[in-house]
């Protein structure tokens, strides 16, 4: 395991960016104006990373490793937005280079975080 320092710099990273892509999404879906489809539109695209917040702040092992596959759908999101709405690019850019920053980030924790094992089975 990592030293003490880097784990919490990573998990860090993990939660500020966790909550960045969080308000980029609801900011992406208010800014057109406030419509009750639009605000349920917002809380629907944030609940898949409100619900690991809690455990990325605890720096659960698990929560990082299952969280990889939420932060894949707002790749998506950003990549299918900036493909076929070249208006929307101003959103969906940032969009996509925060899930992908995310993504490494939380690939990089399991790394550094990664158990040691002493003997290596064939």
């Amino acid at each position: 395991m990592a030293d003490n320092s880097l784990v919490r710099r990573f998990r860090f990273a993990a939660v500020s960016l966790d909550i960045a892509l969080i308000l980029l999404v609801v900011g992406w879906q208010l800014a057109s104006g406030l419509t009750a489809t639009r605000l349920i539109l917002a809380v629907v695209l944030a609940l898949p990373l409100l619900a690991p917040l809690r455990g990325l702040l605890q720096g659960n092992r698990r929560t990082f490793a299952w969280t990889t596959l939420c932060v894949i759908l707002y790749f998506v999101i950003g990549l299918t937005e900036a493909v076929a709405q070249p208006g929307s690019r101003i959103w969906s850019a940032p969009c996509l280079m925060l899930a992908l920053a995310l993504f490494v980030i939380l690939i990089a924790y399991l790394r550094v975080t990664r158990p040691s094992s002493g003997t290596v089975s064939p």
